[in-house]
């Protein structure tokens, strides 16, 4: 989930880093880190720094990296130009953590930056990705009135017309080109060498209660699956309260075998 903000927002240089994303989704982050081993960590895409200034203060050894370097904010952390659709710019198996919030969903293609995710963790090496949940109840409901989601809406010439007025060059920050569900995530994670350990969201829906007797539908409804093809479908991983009742944002961990 993007912050509303602009061009002129970021390049204000009269305050201190600010989240792009949604401030919940770093204090989810910064919670699952902090029962973790301190090590090296890189931070990308890395906004202004506000995360790396976090991590870096609860231990972590920080390095970052953004398409927009300019827009970074910390005096005292290393930020290098970087784009995740390329390769990094980073030698192989050089980190311990690699922290990816509300990148994946810019680029057309995530593959080549998990891949990449791989290339430069170290083995058992930790990756924390998160991406807009476009399963969660919700918004499966307004994909079938609207044919779209909160977070994935048409790129229409006036829309894209607005993001360039208010990024001006820089509108890779706000626009939403590929969304990712879980079922997608989890495949390529697997496929490139990752075990996920656990799913976590940024936060609870407030509103989430209306959607309580569709749920409860839709979890019935799927007792009736054989477990075979529960395990084959990852029938209870998409009826979590992690996805099925997640808030605005899946978070995944998981590690490099």
């Amino acid at each position: 989930m993007i912050i509303e903000t602009s061009a002129t927002d970021i390049n204000s240089i009269e305050r201190e880093a600010a989240p792009i994303a949604h401030e919940a989704i770093h204090e989810r982050v910064v919670h699952i880190l902090d029962a973790l081993p301190r090590g090296r960590a890189l931070d990308v895409p890395a906004g202004e720094g506000a995360l790396a200034a976090r991590l870096k203060q609860i231990g972590f050894e920080l390095h970052c990296c953004d398409l927009y370097p300019q827009i970074f904010r910390l005096k005292d952390v290393e930020i290098r130009h970087g784009d995740l659709s390329i390769s990094l710019p980073y030698l192989d198996e050089e980190f311990d953590y690699v922290i990816c919030l509300e990148g994946l969903e810019h680029i057309e293609n995530p593959q080549q930056a998990v891949r990449e995710f791989r290339r430069i963790l170290k083995p058992h090496g930790h990756l924390i990705v998160s991406t807009p949940n476009v399963l969660n109840i919700e918004e499966r409901f307004k994909w079938l009135l609207f044919g779209y989601t909160s977070h994935f809406k048409p790129i229409s010439r006036a829309y894209l017309a607005n993001l360039r007025n208010n990024f001006k060059d820089m509108e890779e920050i706000a626009l939403h080109v590929n969304p990712i569900a879980y079922t997608e995530l989890r495949y390529t994670l697997e496929e490139y060498g990752f075990e996920i350990q656990r799913l976590y969201r940024d936060k609870p829906k407030s509103n989430i209660w209306l959607y309580y007797p569709f749920v409860w539908l839709i979890r019935l409804i799927n007792r009736f699956t054989s477990g075979e093809k529960r395990r084959e479908r990852w029938t209870d991983e998409l009826q979590s309260d992690e996805v099925l009742l997640g808030g605005n944002t899946l978070i995944v961990h998981a590690v490099k075998k």
